[in-house]
């Protein structure tokens, strides 16, 4: 059975105050959100959510990205996810 949503990508942005660390679509994402992690598809829910610190994974096309992210937010509105953190660097 397959996952609802999977396979459709949605447009992703992860934002550090230095710079736009990725921008693109995105097959699935995994942010760490303050209380435990939260997964994310295409046609996710109306979302906004606190950061806490851990490994932001982004699926795309062409294989899994990973981030440390701590501190900061995510938005979901319309198959656009915004994450803005305070740190985030590519591992």
């Amino acid at each position: 059975m397959a996952i609802p949503g999977s396979g459709r990508p949605f447009n992703l942005s992860v934002i550090s105050p230095e710079r736009k660390v990725f921008e693109g679509p995105a097959k699935f994402l995994v942010v760490p959100g303050f209380d435990g992690e939260i997964g994310i598809l295409h046609d996710h829910a109306p979302l906004m959510a606190l950061l806490g610190e851990g490994m932001l994974r982004i699926v795309t096309e062409e294989g899994t990205r990973r981030f440390r992210v701590s501190g900061g937010f995510v938005q979901v509105v319309d198959n656009e996810v915004s994450v803005l953190s305070e740190e985030a660097a590519e591992v």
